[in-house]
């Protein structure tokens, strides 16, 4: 098989118990620019149960076609029953491109993938364009972000690449957007089914994912402390905000990783980030710097937050957060 005889870009569509997950839908934006670019379309891998009237609203998201894969055997996320069916849909379509989310799901499901078809696969991937004699060029960090690295698969195909959420920018839904519906039924091979789901137990946090949140509020070194971070919960109420964190105060165990924003955390994109007591080192900024407003309070007037602040306040971060919040709080009322 040639090169040439791969072509359209593809996206793993991922849903947890039928609700498709927001990365998803930002691969999609992102694989009708690359398509675009190359003249070919865009085909969006749906697995599940239950899911078939939902494979409309991906055309609307800009996919083309939609292969939609409804089996019992899918209804919960479990990896050799998810690579079975994807590779099937893969080896009978020949594609040239295939995008996988950085979730937990997708950071599992993505390298049995590419073991399988014997490419390549590159991980977290930042910024993906298409080169000059049209192969995918995939940029990612690389030795502890200090330098980006552009990673090119020339000889084998697939070309594989997941990305994190909120990286990539979802389009917005166009509900005139026509598309084809195709139904794939895969042959699975149960006596490679070595896993069984007994019981699946959700721990309910009460919080929004900071990925998907509007207003973040974000602590670190300069924070310093539970206490600390109390402050920043208030600040949160009263702007209706989620809480994060750099990797210091992960690490420091004041915060779970969850909350964690940064190249070893989620990448964020809200529209309005406050940094508080955050230096502002390269793997940090990695996660946050496509904020839409960024608000930088750090005691270092020198700080490298400041370069990409919109607004920047020298002076110390626990003095200047109570005053914030009583001040936001009256503007409430």
């Amino acid at each position: 098989m040639e090169l040439k005889d791969y072509k359209d870009v593809y996206v793993f569509i991922e849903q947890r118990d039928g609700k498709i997950q927001p990365v998803a839908l930002e691969l999609l934006g992102k694989a009708r620019d690359l398509a675009e670019s190359l003249g070919e379309k865009v085909v969006a891998i749906f697995p599940g149960y239950g899911i078939k009237e939902q494979s409309q609203s991906l055309i609307e998201y800009g996919a083309d076609k939609v292969i939609c894969i409804d089996a019992l055997e899918l209804k919960d996320y479990l990896t050799e029953q998810y690579a079975q069916a994807i590779y099937q849909v893969i080896v009978e379509n020949r594609p040239s491109i295939v995008m996988i989310g950085a979730t937990t799901i997708g950071r599992d499901l993505g390298p049995r993938l590419s073991a399988r078809l014997e490419t390549g696969l590159t991980a977290d991937c930042t910024k993906l364009e298409i080169s000059e004699d049209g192969h995918l060029l995939m940029t990612r960090p690389a030795f502890g972000g200090n330098l980006m690295a552009t990673i090119v698969c020339k000889e084998h195909r697939p070309q594989m690449s997941t990305v994190r959420p909120g990286v990539m920018k979802k389009r917005a839904k166009e509900s005139s957007r026509s598309g084809e519906i195709v139904m794939f039924t895969p042959n699975f091979d149960s006596k490679k089914f070595k896993v069984r789901l007994l019981e699946n137990i959700k721990e309910d946090k009460g919080m929004i994912d900071i990925s998907e949140a509007k207003i973040l509020v974000s602590g670190g070194r300069g924070v310093g402390s539970v206490a600390g971070f109390e402050k920043l919960n208030d600040l949160a109420k009263v702007l209706n905000a989620e809480v994060s964190a750099s990797r210091a105060m992960v690490d420091a165990g004041v915060i779970n990783h969850d909350r964690q924003v940064g190249q070893t955390g989620k990448t964020v994109r809200p529209d309005l980030y406050f940094a508080l007591g955050i230096s502002g080192a390269i793997q940090h900024l990695a996660g946050m710097e496509e904020s839409e407003f960024i608000v930088a309070v750090n005691k270092d007037k020198y700080a490298p937050i400041f370069q990409v602040a919109d607004l920047g306040i020298v002076g110390d971060v626990n003095k200047i957060i109570p005053l914030l919040t009583e001040r936001l709080a009256k503007e409430e009322k």
